[in-house]
């Protein structure tokens, strides 16, 4: 089976570096996957998203990803100009980042046949970054919600992928986001 990733944010959040995370991280359990973005804008903060592939090679495209399984969403505002939701598949999942509860959340994405999990990355990375950066905070919280991939390989990927400087910080990241995570439990999964 085929997993298919979504990662929608602004230029400058990291959200190519998450799909390449992800996709690392997938590499270190011998997983097939394939990473690649789609730019807006040429400038930070214009809308960017990256797509993921875990699974059957056989299986995976080289297109967007229009029915993905799950989303991630680093930017709390985007969803107002963005349908940031559209063709996720019902039971599918979703981790936002918002200071919403997820109840706020689900009413606010209109996504009542999905998973919805909640985190405030954006302070969370603030605090332990310096910088309003959650993309690392989201793939702790991803790697919680999903269980597709296992944390440890998700902080092997972190630190293959960033400089000795600031791998540390963002290992803490990705823990801080699987340990805050508020994920919906299946009896709030309502079909529409």
């Amino acid at each position: 089976m085929l997993n298919e990733i979504r990662i929608h944010g602004q230029g400058g959040q990291g959200v190519v570096v998450a799909s390449e995370l992800i996709a690392l991280a997938a590499s270190f359990e011998g997983k097939f996957c394939r990473s690649f973005p789609l730019y807006g804008s040429a400038r930070r903060g214009g809308p960017v998203v990256a797509f993921t592939q875990i699974g059957e090679e056989s299986e995976a495209t080289r297109s967007m990803i229009y029915e993905p399984n799950n989303v991630l969403i680093l930017d709390p505002h985007i969803p107002n100009y963005v349908d940031v939701v559209n063709g996720i598949k019902p039971g599918g999942t979703i981790i936002f980042n918002t200071s919403k509860n997820i109840e706020e959340s689900r009413s606010y994405l209109r996504s009542f046949n999905t998973k919805i999990a909640v985190i405030d990355a954006t302070s969370i990375s603030e605090e332990l970054l310096g910088l309003p950066m959650p993309n690392t905070v989201i793939l702790g919280a991803f790697i919680n919600s999903t269980k597709i991939l296992k944390i440890d390989s998700m902080l092997k990927a972190v630190e293959k992928r960033f400089d000795q400087r600031i791998v540390n910080q963002n290992k803490k990241a990705v823990l801080a986001g699987y340990d805050n995570i508020s994920i919906s439990s299946p009896v709030e999964v309502l079909v529409h």
